[in-house]
């Protein structure tokens, strides 16, 4: 019943403590462009693929201590189509990595990183099929 009608990541909501600031390392570094600002302080931002995260400003809730594993959302995977030249970009805008190149669930290789304020990402790269 399912087929065909869930077809993918529309966006993601990111709360920031500083929406702008955020929303700019998200572009400058990983390449995402502006859509749209609504007066509510937020932005959404697009991937080349055309997937978008939402930035949007927190609000006073403590940021919980969490790791890969604790339960709800953990991060965000972006994919790459080289895993090299992806680590040696980051590094070249001042991403420090938390971890090496480890293998991926599935296949693949991965790596870890955070945001400015925090936030897990990781890079994967897949052999193509």
């Amino acid at each position: 019943m399912t087929e065909n009608m869930f077809t993918g990541v529309d966006h993601v909501g990111l709360a920031a403590q500083d929406v702008e600031k955020l929303t700019e390392w998200y572009c400058q570094v990983l390449g995402y462009e502006k859509v749209h600002y609504h007066e509510k302080g937020v932005w959404m931002i697009r991937a080349q693929d055309g997937t978008m995260i939402e930035v949007m400003p927190c609000d006073d809730t403590k940021r919980p201590e969490r790791t890969t594993w604790t339960p709800g959302w953990s991060h965000l995977v972006l994919r790459v189509a080289d895993m090299e030249k992806a680590c040696a970009y980051l590094e070249s805008k001042g991403v420090e990595f938390a971890n090496e190149i480890i293998n991926a669930i599935g296949g693949g290789k991965v790596r870890n990183f955070y945001d400015p304020e925090g936030n897990m990402l990781q890079i994967a790269w897949r052999e193509s099929k």
